[in-house]
């Protein structure tokens, strides 16, 4: 089952009793994990009760297969039903679930959290298909969805803010559900006592993090510019810059260049198929979108992404050195923009 707009609402508040399996997705891995969090407290009361909740990594499952299965016909200690949280899963993990959906042990409930996914995912195409599971995307906050987050947030503290301010805010925020709340967290504290948020106070409070889309570094690996990319790199990690929120940047860039390279392929027009896109690209970005878009197939866009989200997996694992990793990273997807190039004659 494929969950989208007021039915993601619905499905948190009461999820389907039929409902076995959920894969949370997406490249808002503060969304996702607030998502997941109130799935698992529709089942139990305290996130922490080692009796009731069972956390295991897609790893897990590739080194013991029945595990999942194990896991969820167990019985509580204590009474109650129980879930079991999978982390860091992808595509290469699907045919380690599949069995679960196709037979169903137990009664617990298993919320799969997933990274980036494209449409033609094999993880997301299980879930989605299956009659006992529901794939929820986790999408970056824009528009009023971005806006109502904000209100929400400073209305619960007693603050108020005019058009103005909204503006300079949902400019500035979005992408992270998580980052989001933690600099509205910050500019209620900033702002005190008072009852209404001013300009001057969101300026002084809320970081740009728009940075954290990388424009630099997004569009050189995009263009195949490795030695760029390597130079943009090391300013960034320099600057403290969490190597999570680097691989997050290019994993939304490529989700967008996926997005419309797949509905060129489809038979729309390139500048179509950029019209689709939310936020839409920023004027000064949009010729080199554009050519990154028209030189990347969609085939390989795809398998960039497979390798971003590898990354992301990585850097969440223990003993793993973030600096090769992310290096790493950089040259595999600036060598394939170049096998993308149109080649000269």
């Amino acid at each position: 089952m494929k969950l989208t707009g007021a039915l993601i609402q619905t499905f948190l508040k009461t999820p389907d009793p039929k409902v076995r399996a959920v894969l949370v997705y997406g490249a808002d891995e503060g969304l996702v994990r607030e998502r997941l969090d109130r799935l698992l407290r529709t089942v139990v009361d305290d996130p922490g009760d080692p009796f009731r909740v069972c956390e295991l990594t897609g790893d897990d499952l590739t080194r013991d297969p029945a595990r999942l299965a194990d896991e969820a016909a167990a019985l509580s200690m204590t009474g109650g039903r129980r879930v079991v949280r999978v982390r860091d899963v992808g595509d290469a993990h699907a045919s380690r679930l599949k069995p679960f959906l196709e037979h169903p042990m137990g009664e617990a409930l298993v919320l799969v959290q997933g990274g980036t996914l494209g449409a033609r995912s094999s993880l997301r195409v299980l879930f989605e298909g299956s009659p006992i599971a529901a794939a929820l995307p986790c999408y970056a906050d824009e528009g009023r969805t971005l806006e109502t987050v904000i209100r929400d947030m400073l209305a619960a503290a007693g603050l108020a803010a005019d058009s103005e301010v909204m503006g300079f805010l949902t400019d500035q925020l979005g992408g992270d559900r998580a980052l989001t709340r933690s600099e509205i967290d910050k500019l209620i504290t900033y702002c005190g006592r008072k009852d209404r948020v001013e300009l001057a106070d969101a300026q002084a409070s809320v970081g740009d993090t728009a940075r954290l889309e990388m424009d630099d570094l997004v569009h050189a690996v995009a263009e195949g510019e490795a030695a760029r990319a390597l130079r943009v790199l090391d300013r960034q990690r320099r600057e403290g810059t969490a190597a999570v929120a680097l691989v997050r940047a290019l994993a939304r860039h490529f989700m967008r260049l996926h997005q419309v390279a797949g509905l060129v392929a489809e038979g729309r027009s390139l500048e179509q198929a950029m019209a689709t896109l939310k936020p839409p690209v920023i004027f000064t970005a949009s010729a080199r979108f554009r050519a990154q878009a028209s030189a990347w197939p969609v085939a390989r866009l795809a398998q960039a992404l497979e390798l971003i989200l590898e990354a992301e997996i990585d850097l969440k694992s223990s003993g793993v050195v973030e600096r090769s990793t992310l290096e790493r990273l950089v040259l595999r997807l600036t060598r394939a923009a170049q096998a993308s190039r149109p080649r000269r004659r």
